[in-house]
């Protein structure tokens, strides 16, 4: 069997969940944090939106420098309405599938490295980063996110089971 195989239905449902999760967020809200050191709702909503893309990144390259010496440090541009950040989501996810569906096993399992600044922060391999750095990442903001709806009076939606608004 295909580890890809494995991780797609996974993939699928966890995606699904998080778009729901991003519908409710409404640009006029885009500004609003819960606390000086916390994201701002626009801000928290890019991240997630973006976090797809990184297993494409994963799967096409060896590693990934976010701040390379002498180069520019990575940093996402902010997504301003609600209907780009579902139109960036979409197509992120669109790509991460794709490259997942296509990932052989020795592909999957090759190791792969992060670094800031010529550092290295890990190693391993290719699966482990889509699982935690990937998937793991998308589903602890996307709780974040599901917090900040309900500091807004926003329905939060269904995730693994009833919310308060949708029992």
């Amino acid at each position: 069997m295909r580890i890809s195989d494995a991780l797609l239905p996974e993939f699928d449902q966890e995606s699904a969940t998080t778009r729901k999760v991003l519908e409710r967020c409404p640009e006029e809200k885009f500004g609003w944090r819960p606390h000086p050191k916390s994201y701002t709702m626009g801000e928290l909503a890019t991240h997630i939106a973006q976090m797809p893309w990184w297993t494409v990144e994963t799967l096409t390259k060896d590693e990934l420098d976010f701040a390379p010496p002498g180069g520019e440090p990575y940093k996402a541009e902010i997504i301003a309405t609600s209907k780009e950040l579902l139109e960036r989501y979409d197509k992120n996810v669109a790509a991460a599938r794709e490259a997942l569906a296509q990932a052989e096993n020795e592909q999957i399992m090759a190791n792969w490295t992060l670094l800031a600044g010529g550092q290295k922060i890990f190693t391993m391999p290719r699966v482990a980063v889509i699982r935690s750095f990937v998937m793991n990442h998308n589903v602890h903001h996307r709780a974040q996110l599901g917090v900040y709806l309900r500091l807004n009076d926003i329905p939060v939606p269904q995730m693994y089971g009833p919310t308060a608004d949708e029992p």
